[in-house]
């Protein structure tokens, strides 16, 4: 038995990363699993063929994405029950020098993109028996840091969209919650890896368990929280950094 048997799950961002180790994870806990990626043939070549995992080319800020990519879960599927809104930027910029466009655009699948899936999915959460919304913010949820503007503006709106929800939804059984990742070496990140070895052993030094993390410590506490185990867990920043958050 898995912890996610007769789910059905929306994960964004599922090309590569914590997406893709989060798609996969629900899926071997027994979750059917539609997999979102920008790119048609990205999203295929990852995760096509993969037991439980369905997959469809759609970003996520496109116009009317998330209607469309809630209606394909229903029609493949029948049902939803998860949504995990992983889908993200990295873009930054010195926010005194950001162009309206630039700043719109920080915000356009970090914040808004996510708010439309919210919006066009909690008909169907509504009427599952337990529905769950996981909302990916990040580090920058909590702090600041130079070059991050809209970045981190809009990952802090992430934690108040997750808040309201979770007070919005509760008396109908749906259960929302960010998961806050710290330092975690994925492909947005690997320039970090690639050209900044300072940033890299910043935050080695940072995280008392010594190291960055990867998108296989982030995906079992998603599917913690869309699990039964979490049933009376709402409205949480769930904060996975390898304590950095803690250390001096």
């Amino acid at each position: 038995m898995g912890k996610l048997d007769g789910k059905v799950a929306i994960v964004t961002g599922a090309a590569s990363g914590m997406g893709e180790a989060t798609a996969r994870l629900m899926a071997a806990e027994g979750a059917k699993v539609l997999a979102v990626g920008r790119s048609t043939n990205k999203i295929h070549e990852v995760l096509g063929g993969v037991d439980g995992i369905e997959t469809y080319g759609k970003g996520v800020d496109e116009a009317g994405a998330g209607d469309d990519i809630v209606a394909k879960t229903r029609e493949i599927f029948g049902q939803l029950d998860i949504l995990v809104n992983n889908a993200g930027t990295g873009a930054g910029g010195f926010m005194i020098e950001q162009t309206d466009e630039e700043w719109a655009s920080g915000f356009s699948v970090n914040l808004d993109a996510m708010f439309r899936l919210c919006r066009a999915a909690a008909p169907s959460l509504r009427a599952s028996e337990g529905g769950r919304i996981i909302n990916i913010g990040s580090a920058m949820s909590q702090i600041g840091g130079p070059g991050m503007g809209a970045y981190a503006a809009a990952k802090h709106a992430v934690v108040g969209l997750t808040k309201t929800l979770a007070c919005e939804l509760g008396a109908d059984g749906v259960t929302v919650n960010t998961v806050i990742p710290g330092a975690i070496h994925t492909p947005m990140t690997q320039g970090i890896f690639d050209n900044d070895p300072e940033t890299v052993a910043l935050w080695e030094g940072k995280a008392p368990l010594g190291r960055w993390g990867t998108a296989d410590d982030i995906a079992p506490p998603v599917v913690f929280l869309a699990s039964d185990d979490a049933r009376f867990v709402t409205g949480i920043d769930l904060v996975v950094d390898g304590g950095a958050a803690v250390s001096p």
